[in-house]
């Protein structure tokens, strides 16, 4: 079969497992990027394992047949389907915020739809959510000038307490600077004009900013995007506060903007004025994962675990971010179905909920099924875009795994995808491969990925529907092939 693809051009340290997630893009053999090592795994350390070659690589060969099924089902037979299923789910509920009615509707809207194709073990599992609000916020300069400034609130921020807040700016680079001009940032509002490199080194900026500001009396914190590209856009996010530091404004503002502040301020006073209502509501809300089963004809008890967020922020749709990494995992279960393929192994698809607020569905299904995760053969999970896809990464150990994988990965040649590189990085997943349970994630040519991430920008029209069906073959081949195989990876 030749390629099918066109040739177009409160908060936890997992939040920084995520941040360096994101930034990382895949390098030759035993390099770094950006602290994380990352390996390519190859035919020729693979073809030197003895116990692998001897014992698992012609069975692999086995599953050649269904997987072409597969590939040909959504290819060729369904083109476009899960392009087509997410179009109507986003332009449906758009922006699906963690603590909001509009959320529970859609989770309602995918548990409807996975009852009525009849799937293994539906249903909503409960999580305790915090409830953050985006009231009316704007801000504007009015000296030297009056300019209306792009902003987005931060996750988890204070309003303004129903005033205009209004103080001359400081711009600072890094937090050595801010440390050096600690003595003039009393009764003043911090922007954040750092250089960016990627997402992980940056993205400290944005959670901890104003709390670094707050700490030498600073009234707020305005933070340029994360982002290599901008059409005065700002990118939203997540932060938290550091106790005992007074809680201030934390905003996002463009980079145009961060970088007009910067050099304005060189010659001249800059006075801006924020007003906010963003607000923590005082008590938590109820939300649900999403799960299904394709259960196992004969290891039921063994689960391979596809997974996306359904939550996103509240701008843009969230098609890319993770509407998308939902969908593909939701259709998995629904094209094995339809083609009438039964693994060996249970799996099972979770959509999780409170991604965007901490990992927070994450962490609940951890704590609530630790008794049985050592029967977990592995956790994926789509979270870092559903562009062209280059292959996948993998965190186990093992090397004969990491080679049984190979061997899969040499199957989706027809996609073009057939990259396996090793690195222990993952977004909900990564609580998985905390307490021991080998990680996948799709990688894919996301250079365009931080254009859009956490905007209005965020919507269908980023996605493609022929990469998506690449990504949608590739996920639905691996998990089905990982939970067929006649042993389970080795951890």
């Amino acid at each position: 079969m030749s390629p099918i693809f066109k040739s177009h051009s409160p908060v936890s340290v997992s939040f920084f497992c995520f941040c360096f997630t994101l930034a990382i893009v895949s390098n030759v053999n035993g390099q770094f990027k950006n602290g994380v090592s990352e390996t390519i795994v190859t035919g020729e350390s693979c073809l030197q394992n003895q116990f692998y070659v001897e014992n698992h690589r012609n069975k692999i060969f086995d599953l050649k047949s269904d997987i072409e099924k597969i590939i040909d089902h959504v290819m060729r037979t369904k083109p476009g389907q899960t392009y087509k299923d997410l179009t109507l789910f986003v332009d449906k509920f758009g922006a699906r915020f963690t603590g909001t009615e509009n959320l529970e509707k859609s989770i309602d809207y995918m548990l409807d739809l996975l009852k009525r194709e009849g799937h293994d073990n539906v249903h909503g599992e409960s999580v305790e959510v915090p409830r953050w609000t985006r009231g009316n916020e704007w801000a504007a300069m009015v000296k030297p000038r009056f300019k209306k400034l792009s902003i987005l609130g931060l996750g988890y921020s204070v309003g303004t307490d129903g005033r205009v807040l209004e103080a001359p700016i400081i711009v600072v680079k890094t937090f050595d600077e801010l440390e050096a001009r600690k003595e003039s940032i009393s009764g003043k509002i911090v922007v954040y004009n750092f250089e960016y490199h990627s997402y992980g080194q940056q993205a400290v900026y944005r959670f901890s900013g104003a709390s670094r500001a707050a700490k030498y009396g600073a009234k707020a914190a305005l933070i340029r995007s994360l982002t290599p590209f901008s059409i005065n856009s700002p990118h939203t996010g997540m932060q938290g506060y550091d106790v005992n530091v007074t809680k201030i404004p934390a905003i996002s503002i463009t980079t145009e903007d961060a970088d007009l502040f910067e050099r304005l301020a060189k010659h001249t006073e800059v006075i801006v004025q924020i007003y906010s209502e963003n607000k923590n509501e005082q008590s938590n809300g109820l939300s649900r994962n999403t799960i299904s089963d394709i259960t196992g004809t004969e290891r039921p008890e063994e689960i391979v675990l596809i997974s996306g967020h359904l939550d996103s922020w509240d701008v843009g749709q969230g098609a890319m971010d993770d509407g998308a990494g939902a969908f593909i995992a939701w259709r998995t279960v629904s094209i094995l179905k339809e083609l009438g393929l039964k693994p060996r192994r249970t799996i099972r698809s979770v959509l999780w909920t409170g991604e965007e607020m901490g990992l927070i569905g994450a962490k609940s299904y951890v704590k609530k099924h630790k008794h049985e995760l050592d029967r977990y053969v592995v956790a994926m999970e789509s979270d870092i875009g559903t562009f062209r896809p280059k292959g996948l990464t993998y965190s186990g150990t093992n090397s004969t795994s990491q080679c049984i994988l190979w061997e899969i990965m040499r199957l989706m040649h027809p996609l073009n995808a057939t990259r396996l590189t090793i690195n222990d990085e993952g977004s909900d997943v990564q609580e998985f491969k905390n307490v021991g349970v080998p990680i996948i994630s799709l990688d894919t040519k996301n250079e365009k990925y931080f254009y859009f991430h956490h905007t209005e920008g965020d919507t269908i029209s980023v996605e493609d529907a022929n990469e998506l069906d690449l990504c949608q073959a590739l996920w639905t081949s691996v998990a089905y092939a990982l939970a067929s195989l006649e042993n389970p990876l080795f951890r």
